[in-house]
């Protein structure tokens, strides 16, 4: 049993489609994980740390209705488990294979927990998960800001995209623990704010700032304030649809993760435009507020800056952080834990995946040559400064995390009669 703090990193798996569903942006490939992925596992061990969020690509995974390529997930979880590094498995990270189209499609919810009990059957051991990573977020870039997927720009878009995005993230939630009882969900998710730039933007400001929360609210089970419920249903929630979210939730089964970085605080002016605002507020001011909503523990998971031509930008950030980290914990918060997103560098960050550039950003704790960078070094030292000593001075819960050696090896093995069993199922 591993009940200490949480240290993480993470390999992105996102994979949403630009230009009118033609091109896919495949953060893996990109980043040369499909080649180098035992290489990375050798990372996040040499970093000393024990939990990764990790997903397979669901584009290449899942081909049709309960139709499989387990080929690639099995090399890698099959090598995470030898190495007993616990995966925090990113079933879905903004996009979905084209066979579903986007998240527009009323059908995608069902067949998407179809996927996660299938997941789940097949690695039994693993126990943390992250059904559909940044629910607010996919559905902002691909229906509000046009960016991603269906790129629409509409409330009813947006609001059908919310709606389908949280139900496959809830019904995936029960379909894993049929399967893992025990099962966590560390659901990442981006935590914002949005500053009225002047009192005619206060209006608009009292809105983004009350939508921020749809998505949690919804995955929570907590009931929306009048203003949300009126604009949930004046563009297109049922209200079934909207009981569905109030009778199935999962809450007692959750870890609030939330995800902090400089681009998380906007300005908004009267006419409603949203620009940058840079951390006016910072980390622990708005998770305190995310917290005394949803009351759950707590884990920091997403952050990083670019390395800038100082060579030190990344660590002033990561010692900001977790200072952050601590102030949120010593204020009483159940905060469990941290990471530091991502492994390695990644491409085209900095157009939010939205243009097909190529652009190398220096974000990771490697670069994409995999050698270390100095918040890399600087990482690995504040972890082992302070993994042995945060759970025996922490006033927080300890998670029950059980590590992939510790579950009961006699059915860790696929069954060859299983219809799980075999690369591809169809």
């Amino acid at each position: 049993m591993h009940a200490g703090f949480i240290f993480a990193t993470g390999i992105e798996n996102s994979a949403p489609t630009i230009e009118g569903g033609r091109l896919r942006m495949d953060e893996l490939e990109k980043c040369g994980h499909y080649k180098h992925w035992k290489l990375d596992f050798d990372l996040v061990q040499e970093l000393g740390l024990r939990v990764l969020r990790y997903g397979p690509p669901l584009h290449r995974t899942w081909l049709g209705p309960n139709r499989f390529d387990w080929e690639f997930a099995d090399l890698a979880f099959a090598d995470l488990h030898r190495r007993n590094i616990a995966p925090i498995v990113d079933l879905c990270h903004f996009g979905v294979p084209d066979w579903i189209g986007n998240f527009q499609n009323p059908d995608f919810p069902e067949l998407f927990a179809d996927y996660a009990a299938a997941f789940a059957r097949r690695y039994p051991w693993v126990q943390m998960y992250t059904p559909i990573n940044e629910m607010w977020i996919c559905a902002v870039f691909s229906t509000l800001y046009g960016w991603w997927n269906e790129q629409l720009r509409t409330d009813a878009a947006f609001v059908t995209a919310i709606k389908h995005l949280v139900r496959a993230n809830i019904l995936a939630m029960h379909a894993i623990l049929k399967v893992r009882p025990d099962a966590l969900f560390i659901q990442s998710e981006s935590t914002e704010y949005f500053h009225a730039e002047s009192p005619d933007a206060i209006g608009p400001a009292e809105i983004n700032n009350a939508r921020r929360f749809l998505a949690l609210d919804l995955n929570y089970g907590r009931r929306v304030d009048s203003d949300m419920y009126e604009y949930l249903l004046d563009n297109g929630m049922k209200r079934e649809e909207y009981h569905f979210f109030l009778q199935h939730n999962l809450k007692h089964h959750c870890i609030m993760g939330n995800d902090y970085y400089q681009t998380n605080e906007h300005y908004v002016s009267a006419d409603g435009a949203t620009r940058a605002a840079g951390e006016i507020f910072g980390y622990a001011v708005i998770t305190h507020q995310y917290y005394n909503r949803y009351r759950l523990p707590v884990m920091h998971t997403e952050t990083n800056l670019c390395q800038g031509p100082a060579g030190d930008e990344a660590v002033y950030w990561l010692k900001k952080e977790w200072a952050n980290v601590l102030r949120v914990r010593n204020n009483g918060v159940p905060l469990i834990g941290f990471t530091w997103y991502s492994l390695t560098d990644q491409v085209d960050w900095d157009s939010a995946l939205r243009v097909n550039n190529g652009n190398v950003n220096a974000l990771g704790l490697f670069d994409l040559e995999r050698k270390i960078r100095p918040v890399g070094v600087a990482y690995r030292e504040l972890v082992k400064a302070w993994e042995a000593v945060l759970p025996t001075k922490s006033i927080c819960l300890q998670v029950p995390v059980v590590m992939p050696h510790e579950f009961g090896a006699e059915i860790t093995s696929i069954d060859p009669e299983s219809p799980a069993s075999g690369a591809i199922q169809g």
